[in-house]
């Protein structure tokens, strides 16, 4: 049976500071919400999470923690209605216009002959996230609508069997990422899928339980499904690619994915003991990563890791009426938000159906990347704030809708750390120094990562004052290095 959100957050999902926007079926895991792993039983087949030492996993980890910053790509066949049907506007993200619009299978598999996308350059979209200062990559391998953007023998419903381009993208990208060194991983779409007999769908709408199907070519068995389509394509992600994919990402888990059910991926998974996966894969399997989905978790998820999925506009999936992009500067102090509490940033492009990624979406990564190209290194490998007040507090008067405290953040600095330093991110400018009443290490010296000049530093009994120029080196963020011991 399938379940809305609302309905699986009964099995799946803690409230924590949040609430769901209301309409927002498309996120799969939103602000307040946190999926739990933590109460099922013995997982019938062990992961590799279940089995591998701290060590083993830190290994496994290392680069993904090192990272902090990667590209998420999703493109498919909804880039070519670019968020309209019947000449009109569709009220959902752009991905979501099947579900959104109830469009009858037959009719958007028709979308396949029209899919030719001959601007798509890999080697143009893996320069543009080597140069936003990305480590890697997630793109869309199979989206809920079904369509796989790879070559499959499983099913034809694919960019190389069913529309005129004939040419594997995924493929183009695993080769430049490795030109690049760009690490490559793939979002599959486990559960939901539109347009296979059997594959789940979130409720929308007048859709009618169980299934919240609007179809019956959409009727069948999940475990069929699993088995003849989502099953025989992870095995062809996971093996036709090299040394990709490095990540797999799955989403919007049903209580379809039953645990037995969920074994039966695990069981591929395990063989490819380097794999990350995230814990949207159901059936009780925690994965390796924390989800928050279009938020920053106030004080992150202190001892686990964790990732940042984010839209630059409002849609993940190309549309053409979406032109409400955050700024550079937005885009850049999330980045060392999510940094300063131990996460990564997965931020999001969505190209059009021609390949190309929209004018200002590359003009925000390239501001993101010439910031980076002087401060990656407050960024890059960093471990989270040794402060933490810096970033805010909840409130004691204002509340969520579910009643909890609202968290009101505070944006005048944030801190990254490493073995031998300290890194203060100044939004704010503090005037001629910047002073911290408290400093958990030793400062031997500080400097501006702009310039590299050294700065004086006054000991304050257990803090310090650093004397500042009388302009910030970046209108962004100066980084302010203290050298400890």
């Amino acid at each position: 049976m399938k379940v809305s959100r609302r309905k699986f957050s009964k099995g799946m999902v803690l409230a924590a500071t949040g609430v769901a926007v209301a309409g927002r079926q498309a996120l799969a895991q939103l602000k307040g919400e946190h999926i739990d792993t933590t109460a099922k039983a013995k997982h019938p087949v062990p992961s590799i999470q279940d089995t591998e030492t701290k060590a083993e996993r830190d290994a496994r980890l290392h680069w993904f923690r090192e990272a902090r910053f990667g590209m998420f790509i999703h493109w498919g066949l909804y880039a070519i209605p670019a968020g309209r049907w019947d000449g009109k506007e569709v009220p959902s993200t752009g991905e979501w216009i099947m579900n959104t619009a109830s469009i009858p299978v037959a009719d958007y598999k028709a979308l396949a002959p029209q899919f030719n996308p001959t601007e798509f350059s890999a080697e143009r979209v893996v320069s543009l996230a080597k140069t936003a200062g990305m480590k890697y990559i997630v793109i869309t391998a199979k989206h809920h609508e079904g369509f796989a953007m790879f070559e499959s023998k499983a099913d034809p419903f694919n960019i190389v069997e069913a529309t005129p381009y004939k040419k594997d993208p995924i493929r183009a990208l695993a080769s430049e990422c490795r030109k690049q060194g760009i690490k490559l991983g793939f979002y599959y779409s486990q559960d939901q899928d539109w347009t296979a007999p059997g594959g789940a769908a979130y409720k929308t709408g007048d859709h009618k339980p169980p299934t919240y199907h609007w179809d019956p070519a959409q009727d069948g068995s999940f475990a069929d499904y699993l088995h003849k389509k989502c099953i025989p394509q992870l095995e062809e992600l996971l093996s036709n690619y090299d040394e990709a994919p490095a990540i797999l990402w799955f989403d919007t888990p049903t209580s379809d994915m039953t645990p037995e059910l969920g074994s039966e991926v695990v069981k591929v998974l395990n063989k490819h003991p380097k794999l990350i996966w995230n814990n949207r894969l159901g059936g009780g399997y925690a994965g390796d990563t924390e989800t928050p989905e279009q938020f920053i978790p106030p004080n992150g998820y202190p001892g686990k890791d964790w990732e940042s999925c984010m839209t630059m506009n409002d849609t993940w999936g190309y549309k053409s009426g979406d032109n409400n992009f955050k700024s550079a500067e937005t885009l850049l102090r999330n980045l060392i938000d999510i940094a300063s509490k131990g996460g990564n940033y997965l931020l999001n492009i969505g190209p059009k159906a021609t390949g190309e990624v929209p004018q200002p979406e590359v003009e925000r990564l390239e501001a993101m990347g010439r910031w980076l190209s002087v401060n990656g290194e407050a960024i890059y490998g960093t471990t989270p704030t040794l402060f933490g007040a810096e970033a805010g507090e909840f409130s004691k008067t204002e509340k969520e809708k579910d009643g909890s405290p609202k968290f009101v953040d505070a944006w005048k600095w944030r801190s990254t750390t490493k073995a031998n330093e300290i890194y203060i991110h100044l939004f704010e400018w503090p005037g001629g120094s910047f002073k911290l009443d408290s400093v958990p290490r030793t400062v031997t010296g500080a400097y501006l990562l702009a310039d590299g000049k050294p700065l004086e530093v006054k000991h304050t009994g257990n803090g310090v004052e650093v004397a500042l120029p009388a302009k910030p080196l970046d209108s962004v963020a100066t980084v302010l290095v203290l050298k400890t011991a």
